[in-house]
């Protein structure tokens, strides 16, 4: 008997064609892109890969473990955030010298440690995730100078927090997925201020704009990526939604588990998509946009492991002195 499909089987299959469709051409557009890009940066990758990526595509350097969050510094150091492993089960943060030599600053005292910004006074800002979590200040020594408790959930310590970052006037942010919140903390630890992540019309929060990464920039603005949700959201100094980026505003589905941005000097936005080479090795990886949403840069390795954080250190061949990420 020849192969026919019932009336009723036919939207199904005119939906296929429709999503091939939609692929085959979220392929060439990206193709098209990758063969025009005029920008090229160099950057710091961190993830399950930890690495520096030249603006050739290359890699120039490697570190053999896992990290969530890492900065190349102006003398060359780097300040990678371990993530937990057999060597570190807390995680910890270290230094390594351009020579290779390592010196651990900091190592975990609960589940894991999720970041660890350097500051212009020469200090680091990190955050503990466990029963207890709290975020801390602590010189290049491993000195504690600030310490305070994150007012977050406790019962599920992988998703407290992540990237807390001290703001210029001595104050902090730290992103907490579970409870859908950028907690705005003062230098002591109280609660100043706070940014809903949530999605719209979404009480039940069955989507989950979980926010990751927090950059104050440009008139007291906020950018938030929220991971599981796809989503990244720009709030202004009294805390509207005023930019909201989804795959709606892209060629493809590029945005699968946004995490780490990075906001450079024009405006423009890197994000990552750490999830993107589970559907596709050769999705891109990292995605710059402007203010209009259009695409510029994208990056892509060909592999299925993620980028968890990223730093840019420099585009087209000049160097960038103090990211906002």
């Amino acid at each position: 008997m020849p192969y026919t499909t019932s009336r009723s089987s036919r939207p199904w299959l005119v939906e296929q064609a429709h999503s091939a469709l939609r692929l085959l051409f979220a392929m060439l557009c990206f193709s098209a892109l990758v063969g025009a890009q005029d920008v090229q940066h160099r950057f710091l990758v961190c993830g399950q890969q930890t690495k520096i990526v030249e603006e050739d595509g290359s890699v120039s350097w490697k570190y053999p473990l896992a990290t969530r969050d890492g900065y190349v510094l102006e003398n060359g150091h780097k300040i990678l955030t371990i993530s937990k492993c057999e060597a570190y089960p807390g995680g910890a943060v270290i230094d390594v010298a351009p020579d290779g030599t390592e010196v651990v600053i900091w190592r975990g005292t609960q589940s894991e440690i999720n970041s660890a910004q350097p500051t212009p006074q020469g200090n680091l800002v990190l955050t503990e995730a466990g029963d207890n979590p709290r975020l801390l200040e602590i010189d290049s020594e491993g000195k504690v100078l600030v310490e305070f408790a994150l007012d977050c959930q406790k019962p599920n310590h992988h998703m407290q927090t992540r990237m807390a970052r001290k703001l210029t006037d001595g104050t902090y942010l730290a992103p907490h997925l579970l409870d859908f919140a950028v907690i705005h903390y003062s230098a002591e630890g109280r609660v100043l201020g706070s940014l809903d992540t949530s999605a719209p019309n979404d009480p039940e929060h069955a989507i989950h704009t979980w926010p990751f990464t927090a950059i104050r920039h440009r008139d007291g603005h906020t950018l938030v990526s929220c991971t599981n949700g796809n989503q990244v959201i720009d709030f202004d100094a009294h805390g509207a939604v005023v930019w909201r980026l989804t795959n709606d505003d892209l060629p493809g589905p590029w945005l699968q588990d946004p995490c780490g941005a990075q906001v450079l000097d024009n405006g423009n936005v890197v994000i990552t998509s750490y999830s993107g080479g589970n559907f596709d090795p050769n999705a891109p990886k990292l995605i710059e946009v402007t203010p209009e949403k259009k695409v510029v840069w994208t990056y892509s390795d060909g592999q299925q492991s993620g980028i968890h954080h990223f730093q840019i250190l420099d585009t087209n061949g000049q160097s960038i002195a103090h990211p906002r990420k």
